[in-house]
C-alpha cells in the first residue's frame, strides 16, 4: 500500500509538471506571444529547474530519508502554483515595466525569460525533487531496484501524458488558465494532506495550506489577463488563443494579445475601418472585366471576417469564404461581429486547406498570424506556390504584413522576396498610421492599370477616395534574395527583431523624459 501511494505521488507530480508548463505558455502568451521562441524559454527554464531539483532531491533523500520533508516541499509547490493566478499577471506587467526602460534589444525574449524564472522556477524545482526522493523511499533491496525505478518512471510518464492532454483539451478551454493552475495545485495539495493524515503529523501544515489555498481560489478565480480593463464585452480563451472583445458605439474589436493592438474589427455603420482591410479591398479591383457576382474570394486567416464583411458592404454579394483555425473565433464572429451566415468558414489550417482543395479563386487574401508572427508554414516558397496554384488566371493574392521593419533583411523583405520568387508582378503599399503593409501579387502585369480603370467606376465616394489613395501610394517591389523555405523560415526571430524596433521607437520619448526630469516627470507624462 505504501509503494502504491509513492507511485501515485510520482504520477500526480508528473501530471502537474506538464500542466504547469502548458499553463505557463497560456499565462505568458497574451503578453509575449506563444511563438517557438517563448516555448523554448518555457521548456528550457523548466528543464533547468527540474534538473536542479533532481540533484537537490537526491542529496536530501540520501542525508535524511524522511518522506515528511518531500511532502512538505510538495505542499509549498502546490501553494506557489495556486498563487500564480493571483499574482502572476502583476509580476509579468511589473517585470515588463522595469525592463522596457533598461533593455534595448530582445525585450520580449528577456522579459519572457525573467517572468518565467520568477514565476515558475521555484515550484518546478521543488517538484523536481520528487523522483529521486521516491526512488530512495521505494527501493527496498538491490534485487528489484530496476523494477521499482522502471515502475516509477512509467507512472511519471503516464502522468505527464495525461497532464499534457487535460489542460489543452479540457480545463483551459472549459474553465481557463487560472482555474487550471488551481486544479492541479489542489491535486498536489490533496496528495500531501492524505500523506500527513496517514502519518499522523503535520497538522499545522495542513491547516495553513488549506487556508492559503482557499484564499487563492477566492482571489485567483479570474480569466482576465487585461486586469486593468473593466469594460470588455468578452474575455476568454480557446485552444489556440487568448480572446478579448471590446465594443463601443462605433465598432467592435477583437484582440488576441493584451499588449499588441487589434486583430479584427467590425464597423457598426457603413464606413471604412481605418485599418489595413481598406487597402486590401483594392485586390478585387485589380481584376479585369470580372462581375462581382462571379468573383470568388478566399480568406486564409478569417478571424472575425472583417475583410469579408467590408467587401460585401462595398462591392455587393461576391462569393466569399474563409479558413480560420480557431473555431471559437468563428463563433465570436457570428455573435459579436455580424458575420453573415451565408459566408462559409472552414475550421482548418490555411495551408492544409489548400492541400485538400482543388477549387480556384480570383482573389486570395493571406492574413494568418500566430499571435504577432506569421506561422512559418504560411511564409515559404512552397506555401506561396500553393496559393498561386489555387488562383484563376490573372488572379490576385493580397498579403497583410503586420510589422514594417527598417533594417536590411527584415521580415517584410523576406516575405516580399519569397513571394517575388513565385509571382511575376508584385506591389506594396504602406498603411497610413500603422505598422502594416499590404502586398499585392499576380502574374498579370497590369493589375495597377485594372485598379485605376475600376476606381473610375466606383459609386461610393468614400471607397473611391480610399482606393485613389491606395493607387497613389502603391509602389512596384524589386525582389531580392531573401528567401524563406519550409526548411528554413526563422519568422519568429525576424518578427522579434521588428518588435524590438517598434518598442525602441515607442519608449525613446519616455526614456528622454526620465533622463531629463526623473521619475516625477515620467509619471506626469502619462
Amino acid at each position: 500500500m505504501k509503494k502504491l501511494f509513492l507511485y501515485l505521488t510520482e504520477f500526480f507530480a508528473g501530471m502537474s509538471v506538464m500542466a504547469v508548463e502548458l499553463g505557463a505558455s497560456r499565462l505568458l502568451a497574451p503578453y509575449f506571444s506563444s511563438s517557438q521562441i517563448v516555448w523554448t524559454i518555457i521548456i528550457g527554464t523548466i528543464m533547468i529547474a527540474m534538473a536542479l531539483g533532481n540533484i537537490y532531491g537526491g542529496r536530501t533523500a540520501d542525508k535524511s530519508p524522511n518522506p515528511d520533508k518531500l511532502y512538505g516541499r510538495i505542499i509549498i509547490a502546490a501553494i506557489w502554483i495556486a498563487l500564480i493566478p493571483v499574482v502572476g499577471k502583476y509580476i509579468i506587467i511589473g517585470i515588463s515595466a522595469l525592463l522596457i526602460f533598461a533593455v534595448n534589444n530582445n525585450f520580449l525574449i528577456i522579459a519572457a525569460f525573467a517572468a518565467c524564472m520568477v514565476i515558475f522556477v521555484f515550484p518546478l524545482f521543488l517538484l523536481g525533487t520528487v523522483t529521486p526522493s521516491l526512488v530512495k523511499y521505494s527501493v527496498d533491496n538491490l534485487d528489484d531496484n530496476g523494477k521499482t525505478v522502471g515502475t516509477l518512471g512509467a507512472f511519471n510518464t503516464i502522468g505527464s501524458i495525461i497532464g499534457t492532454f487535460i489542460p489543452t483539451f479540457v480545463t483551459i478551454p472549459a474553465v481557463g488558465t487560472s482555474v487550471t493552475f488551481l486544479i492541479f495545485a489542489g491535486i498536489l495539495l490533496a496528495l500531501s494532506i492524505v500523506y500527513f493524515i496517514n502519518a499522523h503529523t503535520g497538522k499545522k501544515k495542513i491547516v495553513a495550506s488549506i487556508l492559503i489555498f482557499a484564499l487563492c481560489c477566492g482571489f485567483g478565480y479570474s480569466d482576465s489577463f487585461a486586469f486593468w480593463e473593466n469594460n470588455l464585452t468578452y474575455e476568454g480563451e480557446s485552444v489556440y488563443n487568448y480572446l478579448q472583445v471590446y465594443e463601443n458605439q462605433d465598432k467592435v474589436s477583437l484582440s488576441t494579445n493584451v499588449l499588441f493592438g487589434v486583430q479584427s474589427v467590425y464597423m457598426k455603420q457603413d464606413e471604412l475601418t481605418g485599418m489595413y482591410y481598406d487597402y486590401a479591398m483594392a485586390a478585387p479591383l485589380m481584376l479585369k472585366d470580372k462581375e462581382i457576382s462571379d468573383m470568388d474570394v478566399l480568406i486564409l486567416g478569417m478571424e472575425t471576417g472583417t475583410y469579408a464583411t467590408q467587401c460585401r458592404k462595398y462591392f455587393g454579394d461576391m462569393n466569399v469564404e474563409g479558413v480560420e483555425i480557431d473555431e471559437k473565433i468563428t463563433k465570436l464572429s457570428r455573435q459579436y461581429f455580424s458575420l453573415s451566415e451565408d459566408v462559409p468558414v472552414t475550421t482548418y489550417d490555411g495551408r492544409a486547406f489548400l492541400n485538400a482543395s482543388d477549387k480556384k479563386y480570383d482573389v486570395i487574401m493571406v492574413d494568418a498570424y500566430q499571435d504577432i508572427t506569421i506561422p512559418f508554414q504560411m511564409s515559404s516558397v512552397e506555401f506561396f506556390t500553393l496559393v498561386k496554384e489555387h488562383l484563376n488566371e490573372n488572379g490576385v493574392m493580397v498579403v497583410n504584413m503586420n510589422m514594417r521593419g527598417q533594417k536590411e533583411g527584415n521580415i517584410n523583405q523576406y516575405l516580399s522576396d519569397t513571394i517575388g520568387s513565385v509571382f511575376g508582378t508584385e506591389y506594396t503599399v504602406d498603411v497610413a498610421g500603422s505598422t502594416n503593409r499590404e502586398l499585392f501579387a499576380s502574374d498579370n502585369g497590369e493589375i495597377l492599370k485594372n485598379l485605376s480603370n475600376n476606381i473610375s467606376k466606383l459609386e461610393n465616394q468614400e471607397l473611391k477616395g480610399m482606393m485613389t489613395e491606395v493607387l497613389a501610394d502603391t509602389v512596384f517591389y524589386e525582389k531580392g534574395d531573401y528567401i524563406l523555405t519550409d526548411d528554413k523560415a526563422p519568422v519568429e526571430l525576424l518578427g522579434m527583431q521588428v518588435i524590438d524596433e517598434m518598442i525602441k521607437d515607442e519608449v525613446a520619448y519616455y526614456k528622454g523624459v526620465y533622463k531629463e526630469e526623473g521619475l516625477k516627470g515620467l509619471l506626469n507624462s502619462f
